[in-house]
């Protein structure tokens, strides 16, 4: 009897000793780490989760977004790959804050708080080198269609630069729906550069790779505004970061799409295929799916040209409001001819709550009740490769 009664003293006396999670110890490390980059002031998120003062009051709001995997909002399949972006928290993260929940959410000792995460206000991305604003804010009407405006902004660059790191930031999102940055140069016409869509994460390379904005280039903003009862005024603009040193590899973007689709009035299940061949040896680094409102799901395979195929992305629940390039972290190498296939899947059904008006037809279009199917993709060239033109790889 007495082995049996030690053991039930040494369980019941761990479970007293079992020190109960706090925010300063336990908590706080994980919001820094995948939540405040959106949860502070000035950037898209509702409330910032910087202080206890300022996360204590929604405490039970975040245990169910965590425990439903709602938050933080990440949408590919990682178990496809790995993803240097990945928001998506750990078991061990997600227990800690149900646990620090479930036990009253204390504070815990302010003395144990780490080292804050530093942020550059106004940005998510280090601080600027430059900064390029439209010239002029536009003033968003408080109804009505809004065609797409495109604002050309010179960079005044007398040399070629390199970019690390780029964010496009609107100064009023509640009325952007998009906004893409392209430039002209010498040697370019309608490069990609960087954009912005709901749920978007700034452009940031890795080491030793970077983004070539030649001397002289213009660049275009092309905005895409949606009213909302209130006139608003925005003036988006565009940071760079500069590389220190010439890079090894140069980032250059492609597309696949496809705008001769109709989705039938109803349909909860509608399927749409692009595809794009890449002409030379390249390196795969990020993928990012875009649809509106009645965007269902989305993937990208690779098929190679000795017969394989690979699935580069899975988003298995594609949703409008989250639209971030995935980073891959390891790029893949495409050898010449390799086919990048997107297949997406459409709900036109009244089961889709996000959709405007399931008893129509639905055609490629620019405004957010119409839809569109486009797969960007991020190459990898080596630094010395020549520009090229937008429309293809």
């Amino acid at each position: 009897m007495l082995p049996v009664l030690l053991v039930l003293w040494q369980t019941a006396s761990a479970a007293t000793t079992t020190v109960a999670p706090t925010f300063y110890r336990d908590v706080l490390p994980v919001l820094a780490n995948h939540c405040q980059t959106c949860h502070r002031p000035g950037e898209a998120a509702p409330m910032p989760l910087l202080t206890y003062q300022q996360t204590r009051p929604w405490a039970k709001a975040i245990r169910e977004a965590v425990a439903s995997r709602r938050m933080p909002p990440w949408h590919a399949d990682s178990s496809v790959r790995h993803y240097t972006n990945d928001l998506s928290l750990s078991d061990a993260e997600r227990g800690k804050i149900i646990a620090w929940v479930d036990a009253g959410a204390r504070a815990g000792k302010p003395s144990q708080v780490p080292a804050a995460k530093r942020f550059t206000d106004g940005w998510r991305i280090e601080k600027p080198d430059v900064v390029i604003p439209m010239p002029e804010p536009f003033t968003v009407p408080a109804t009505g269609v809004v065609d797409y405006q495109f604002i050309r902004v010179a960079t005044g660059f007398t040399e070629d630069k390199w970019v690390e790191m780029a964010e496009v930031r609107p100064s009023a999102r509640e009325v952007v729906h998009h906004a893409i940055v392209v430039m002209s140069g010498p040697d370019a016409y309608g490069e990609f550069v960087a954009g912005y869509a709901p749920g978007s994460a700034p452009q940031i390379w890795k080491p030793g790779v970077a983004r070539l904005i030649p001397a002289g280039a213009v660049l275009t903003f092309q905005m895409h505004y949606t009213t909302n009862g209130k006139a608003t005024p925005d003036r988006t603009q565009i940071g760079f970061k500069f590389a220190k040193q010439r890079p090894r590899q140069r980032v250059q973007s492609a597309r696949a799409f496809n705008a001769w689709f109709t989705i039938p009035p109803n349909h909860p299940n509608h399927r749409v295929e692009a595809s794009t061949v890449v002409p030379r040896q390249m390196q795969l680094t990020a993928v990012r799916p875009h649809m509106h409102y009645r965007g269902k799901s989305f993937e990208v395979k690779a098929h190679f040209p000795d017969g394989t195929t690979e699935v580069m992305l899975r988003v298995p629940k594609y949703d409008f409001r989250y639209q971030p390039y995935y980073f891959f972290e390891s790029p893949v190498m495409l050898p010449p001819g390799t086919r990048l296939h997107c297949v997406a899947y459409f709900d036109n059904s009244p089961n889709n709550k996000a959709n405007p008006n399931p008893k129509e037809s639905v055609n490629w279009g620019e405004q957010s009740w119409e839809e569109m199917m486009i797969g960007w993709f991020e190459m990898l060239l080596p630094v010395d490769s020549g520009m090229r033109a937008p429309s293809g790889l």
